[in-house]
């Protein structure tokens, strides 16, 4: 019995991280500075004009299309390994911080 409720307090546990993980931050939030701090790795496939290989161009992008794509990736409703893995290492800060600074280029 009592690894049974110590069982159902993890699953619990995890089963709250997944939901805090799926949240999205505020479109519009987000720090220019800190995103173009954060944009390197995002520029190693995203190009500034033209897409390649299906790789779309995120600059001068929405800042709520931006979240809303990074939210999907992150919360699995929008499927690709690459960027699956990259939108759940980030937390909701630095989503909105690249938002802001893809946002902001023409």
């Amino acid at each position: 019995m009592f690894w049974r409720f110590i069982g159902l307090g993890v699953i619990g546990a995890l089963s709250a991280g997944a939901a805090a993980a799926c949240t999205a931050p505020e479109p519009g939030a987000g720090d220019v500075e800190y995103g173009a701090y954060l944009a390197g790795e995002c520029v190693t496939c995203h190009r500034p004009v033209g897409s390649a290989a299906g790789i779309p161009v995120i600059t001068g992008l929405a800042a709520s299309d931006f979240v809303a794509a990074l939210q999907a990736y992150r919360c699995g409703t929008r499927r690709h390994a690459v960027m699956e893995m990259v939108a759940r290492r980030l937390g909701d800060a630095e989503i909105a911080a690249l938002a802001a600074y893809f946002g902001s280029l023409d």
